[in-house]
Order: C-alpha cells, then structure tokens, then sequence
C-alpha cells in the first residue's frame, strides 16, 4: 500500500457518508410535501424509509470515521468491525421502518382511500428522488471500487432498494388514480417485504466480518496462483485470511530451501509479500518461512 491510498480511501469514504446523509435529508423534504399532498401510502412508505435513511447514514458517517482511525495500543488490528457494527445497525433501522410499513399497508388494505388530489406532484417527487437516487449510488459505486468499505456497501445497498420503491411508487399511484384503489397498499406490502430482503443481505455480511469470515474463494485463488508461481518457493500452508473495514490481513506458512542463508529467505518473503499486497488497496501480508529439504 502507498503512502496516497489509505488517504485518498478515507476521504472517498468521508464524501460519501455526506452525500448520503445530504440526499435523504433532501428526499425527506420533498417526500413529506408530496404526501400531505395525496395521502398516498405508497409515499408515506418511501417517507419512512428515508427518514430512516438519514438515521441509517448518520450511524455510518459516525462508524467510517471511527473505522478510518489508525490503530492504537487497545486496538492493534484497527478499527475497521466499526464498519461491520453499522452495517448490523443499517440493517436494524430497515426492517423497522419495514416493520412499520407493513401495518400502515396491511389497514390501508381494509381501509382503501384513492389518491386526492397532487397526482403530478406525488409522480414528480418521485421522479425526482429516482434521479437524486442514482446520481447518489453511482458515487457510492465509484468509492466502493476504491475501498471495498463495507459501511458504503450497505448504504448503496439500500438506496438501491430505494430506487425500485420510488419507482414502484410511480406505478401505483397512477394505478390508484385511475380507480384501483388497492394497488396502493398492495405495493406498499411489496415493498416492505423487499426492505426485509435487503437488510438480511447486510446482516450476512456484517456477521461475515464480525466472524472473521475467509475472503471468497476467487480471490484466495488469486493469492494462491502468487504463491505457487514464485520460482523460489516450494510450497505453502496454513493459508488464512480476513478483512476488517478497508483492510486485507494475509497470514501463511511460506516453504523455502532450507539451505537458503536468513537474508535470502526474508527477501523471498519480500517478494512474495509485495505481490500480495499488490492485489488490494490496503493489505497485511505476514508471512512464516518454513525450511523444506529440497
């Protein structure tokens, strides 16, 4: 890793929590006209879950600038589970505001009302929050390219479910207008049920690392293919590996001649090492040199 890379990754990181939490408090604004506006409940379900959101991004912005600090005497391995806590916590905020969503559908169901009056401003805020939507997850893709964050991930995660609500939304209330009354509350219960999907998908993965979960398996395929490629190395084993926030750690069994003097073996480690660490953006390699009879 360069001296640039952890930098650069941090304010990547840093941009996006205030992007996040710039959009939904934008969205949040927008949304509450339009529902006082129609008194759609397909609305008042993107409503909540933007509110929702800003909770979801502040707790981010608070867990990435914890994260991002360096490692100290009480935390040797960093501060990367940061990212792993608020994804947990994401994902408890989602399924709350699915929680809520459902019973706010399940009465509208036995209780149908039509769209009054705002069809073009209910669909224009839509509209709007679609675009403020992509325009956010694009961003959030380019700074996960760069960090592999696992808070970012969530976020994206979300206001990609966000962006099919907002959409759906679209098509209820113009279904609704024209007399289909349920539709409304039918997508309403789709979409909170489509919230529940995703927040187990950021569950998953924050267990993953709170868990020490192994890198999947086409990347240590990857480290393999560098440790059986060096010429001077005869073998390897006790491969392990994790990740923990933006950072890769590495530890093997390194096989060499044991007929190699001390100096020799540790540039071979060396090499090896760097080759390593060139596959990530943030990466600790440690490698033990085992002596083999060749």
């Amino acid at each position: 890793m360069t001296s640039t890379q952890q930098p650069d990754a941090a304010r990547l990181m840093r941009l996006a929590t205030y992007a996040s939490v710039s959009v939904a408090t934008i969205l949040i604004v927008a949304k509450l006209v339009a529902w006082f506006i129609t008194d759609s409940i397909s609305i008042l379900a993107t409503l909540i879950d933007s509110s929702l959101d800003v909770l979801a991004s502040l707790l981010n912005l608070v867990a990435v600038h914890h994260a991002l600090q360096p490692a100290d005497r009480e935390h040797s391995f960093g501060h990367g589970k940061a990212e792993a806590l608020a994804g947990m916590g994401q994902a408890m905020f989602i399924a709350g505001s699915a929680g809520l969503l459902l019973l706010q559908a399940v009465g509208r169901i036995f209780h149908p009302q039509a769209v009054s009056a705002g069809l073009e401003v209910g669909v224009s805020v839509m509209v709007f929050s679609m675009v403020a939507t992509m325009l956010l997850i694009l961003f959030q893709k380019y700074v996960i390219r760069h960090t592999n964050s696992t808070a970012i991930k969530a976020d994206a995660l979300h206001y990609k479910t966000d962006l099919l609500v907002n959409g759906s939304v679209i098509v209820a209330l113009l279904l609704t207008f024209y007399g289909w009354s349920h539709f409304d509350a039918i997508f309403g219960i789709g979409i909170a049920i489509f919230i529940l999907y995703s927040a187990w998908d950021i569950v998953r993965e924050s267990i993953d690392l709170l868990m020490d979960h192994e890198l999947p398996d086409e990347v240590r395929e990857k480290i393999k293919t560098i440790l059986s490629n060096h010429p001077e190395a005869h073998g390897f084993h006790d491969l392990r590996t994790r990740r923990s926030g933006t950072t890769v750690f590495i530890q093997l069994h390194l096989e060499l001649d044991a007929s190699l003097r001390l100096s020799e073996a540790h540039r071979i480690a060396d090499q090896v090492e760097r080759e390593l660490e060139s596959l990530f953006a943030d990466a600790e390699v440690i490698i033990h040199e085992d002596p083999v009879i060749v």
